[in-house]
């Protein structure tokens, strides 16, 4: 047995508020296999969480494999932001009847680019990701922390705004673990060498290579 098929939605017979959510996402986002959305209410609509997402701005969200995305786990991205170099940030555009006049010009609107998710993070209960935000591989965001500024990769963060609370492993290791970069391996191989992934040994990792 090599795991559960990456292509079902309920990879948990009998448990639907677990989705994996590379198969029902309709937005221009990018999801990499295995990545689950945990939530009782309605798992399947985890688009519902991605926050003025709008096609003509052209940003992504890009969630790398293996990560875990608690109930509420929220993503603003770019189209929520208002001019801020004149005196009101209202978007009086928006509402024409004459009002588009003030419409920004390109490059008036603030841009922070793509929110990229790395591989095997875990984002906990109600996190809220800001625009532009890249977070490492190996990271944990606490629950409810605001996420305003990019995450190293196998560190942990929570608060409002998000602050560095420990590393989950020395430097060396996680240069290691990224050189690694099981993730990318193939699904047998992970399977076979799933006691190794799941233990902090990183000799014994490494020697699967």
């Amino acid at each position: 047995m090599n795991g559960p098929s990456p292509d079902n939605k309920h990879p948990m017979q009998g448990f639907p508020q677990v989705c994996f959510i590379k198969n029902t996402i309709t937005n221009p986002n990018i999801v990499g296999d295995y990545t689950y959305y945990d939530d009782p209410e309605d798992s399947e609509n985890f688009e519902r969480n991605v926050l003025y997402h709008f096609p003509f701005i052209g940003d992504k969200l890009i969630i790398g494999k293996f990560c875990a995305l608690a109930k509420g786990a929220r993503f603003i991205m770019n189209g929520a932001n208002h001019k801020l170099s004149g005196i009101s940030t209202y978007p009086f555009q928006i509402f024409g009847n004459g009002w588009e006049k003030v419409m920004p010009k390109p490059g008036e609107l603030p841009y922070k680019g793509d929110t990229i998710i790395g591989n095997d993070v875990w984002i906990g209960y109600e996190a809220l990701i800001m625009p532009g935000v890249r977070i490492g591989n190996g990271a944990i965001v606490s629950s409810r922390a605001v996420v305003t500024a990019d995450v190293l990769p196998y560190t942990i963060v929570g608060g409002n705004p998000a602050k560095h609370i420990k590393s989950r492993f020395e430097p060396d290791v996680v240069r290691k673990l990224e050189a690694l970069a099981w993730w990318d391996w193939p699904v047998e191989k992970i399977s076979s060498n799933l006691q190794h992934i799941v233990s902090a040994d990183i000799d014994a990792l490494s020697a699967c290579t």
